[in-house]
């Protein structure tokens, strides 16, 4: 068959117009208002129905019942579904395929939740969901599920129940999201890849293994994390990067065993006075880490300072909530601070308190401690610096065992220093103005019309790094629910207002081209 030239041009403009309206998913304001608000009534009944299972990975049996309902929930969705065992926990994988020639997005959620205890809650049961609304004084009073019938439900009602927003909330709005978007008759702008993670609240165990033997698998372009609270200014949010973890045990000896404080004060040196000098001199005045090399490699250039004083941070609000006037010194604003390692005592013991309090002179006394790392530092290294600052102050070091009796005899002073190789977690970073910063960006913008929070690097941790490092994709957080959620604590909720903001979140990422 011979085409003429017109002929040609009229077939590839057919074309063009045909891949344009592949890609070009984007809904009006209109439909994504209108979309999101009736899919986040629609959604409340699964939303409950998840919430209702008991999802604490560290029994056996919760794991199991939460991967039945993933299967039902996402094949609905036309999801094609498989389970990633692994020598921990299983976690969930999900494949809808719309083009082979459009990017593919890897999403990552997890559906685990931290453990309970119901006596700490104001609800009979944390996994029973109830409703409520609040009181004006910071309490909240429950209300029959029927307010959801209304045409025009109030925002502030708020769900409680263990991971209402961390992180079984998102989940249920990504499958609202999915179910908006094929009632608009619109396709994903991509291909879809979703991994949930059955252990986050324990360190995400499973992972590593899980890329190791399903690397091929979970390849993608592009990832998307769904997890934590939206900025403080609940302006939509972007975080491109995690600060990862280090942790060690230090603890001083004194006596062999507690001894008599009238009989051994000003004789038998004190392990707590002690460990509390040795911790100290760790730090100056103003917060910052004295350790020689612990802050090197750290360059904050003035296009990144520039970033991080345009995240719209209320110091007077923070300092407000936190309970604090005077913060340390290790950055020029909150958002300074985040971007270098920080030493933080956990928790610290040493014999007996309060009413229990006892006239002796400690056996030995013992201090919690983490390290965040960022992108440009490495947590072993940290550790061997905090470890040669130690010996510098004189302390003979041991590891995983208590002193013996010649050691008692030979020195002076003597410290136990533990640590778990394989609970330090890496940190990560994806540039702002990568590709998938930039579709994000867009994204949010598009569908919220609104300007975005841009976070260069989040405070906690969450194990990413993993993905990044060892599959090599670029990911950003794009967090959902309410600042106040009350995540790892009783009383965890979910604020009905972000619930509907995050389904419109979700919808406008899912028609935005890359």
């Amino acid at each position: 068959m011979v085409f003429k030239t017109r002929d040609l041009t009229l077939l590839l403009l057919a074309a063009l117009i045909s891949s344009f309206s592949l890609r070009a998913q984007s809904l009006s304001s209109e439909q994504y208002e209108e979309l999101s608000l009736k899919y986040t009534r629609a959604s409340i009944p699964e939303l409950v129905e998840f919430l209702s299972i008991p999802n604490n990975a560290l029994i056996d049996g919760h794991v199991e019942d939460n991967l039945a309902f993933l299967h039902r929930a996402f094949k609905k969705r036309n999801f094609e579904t498989r389970e990633l065992p692994s020598s921990s926990r299983t976690a969930f994988f999900g494949e809808r395929m719309v083009d082979k020639s459009l990017p593919t997005v890897l999403f990552y959620m997890h559906f685990d939740g931290q453990p309970v205890d119901p006596t700490k809650w104001n609800q009979s049961d944390p996994y029973k969901p109830v409703i409520k609304k609040p009181n004006g004084d910071g309490s909240y009073s429950e209300v029959n599920s029927s307010v959801l019938d209304a045409q025009q439900f109030a925002d502030d009602l708020r769900i409680f129940a263990r991971s209402a927003s961390d992180d079984k909330g998102p989940i249920i709005m990504f499958l609202a999201a999915l179910d908006a978007l094929s009632e608009s008759k619109a396709k994903p702008a991509f291909n879809m890849k979703i991994i949930l993670d059955p252990e986050e609240e324990q360190g995400s165990k499973s992972m590593p293994e899980a890329i190791e033997n399903y690397g091929d698998l979970l390849k993608a372009d592009h990832m998307v994390i769904f997890d934590g609270p939206v900025h403080d200014s609940n302006l939509p949010t972007l975080t491109f990067g995690c600060r990862g973890i280090a942790g060690f045990e230090l603890t001083v000896f004194g006596p062999r065993t507690p001894q008599h404080s009238g009989h051994f004060g000003n004789y038998a040196p004190n392990p707590a006075l002690r460990l509390a000098q040795l911790l100290s001199s760790m730090k100056d005045d103003d917060g910052r880490v004295t350790i020689p090399g612990f802050y090197d490699g750290i360059n904050l250039t003035p296009e990144i300072r520039e970033i991080l004083a345009a995240v719209p941070d209320n110091l007077e609000q923070i300092h407000k909530r936190v309970g604090i006037t005077d913060p340390d010194k290790v950055g020029a604003n909150y958002q300074e601070a985040m971007q270098y390692p920080s030493l933080n005592i956990r928790g610290m013991s040493s014999g007996w308190v309060g009413d229990e309090a006892r006239t002796i002179v400690p056996d030995k006394a013992v201090a919690t401690i983490d390290i965040r790392l960022v992108p440009e530092t490495d947590g072993f290294r940290l550790l061997r610096l905090v470890r040669k600052h130690i010996q510098d102050m004189g302390y003979y070091i041991i590891e995983k065992r208590d002193p013996t009796e010649d050691e008692r005899k030979t020195y002076g002073k003597i410290a136990r220093f533990d640590f778990d190789p394989g609970e330090i977690w890496k940190a990560f970073n994806t540039p702002i103005d990568s590709k998938t910063g930039v579709w994000l960006y867009n994204s949010l913008k598009n569908v919220h019309q609104q300007e975005v929070a841009r976070i260069r690097l989040a405070g906690g941790s969450v194990p990413i790094a993993f993905f990044v490092n060892g599959l090599e994709i670029p990911a950003v957080l794009v967090p959902l629910v309410n600042p106040d959620n009350n995540q790892h604590s009783p009383n965890e909720n979910l604020r009905l207002g972000h619930y509907r903001n995050g389904i419109k979140t979700i919808l406008g990422v899912l028609t935005s081209s890359i």
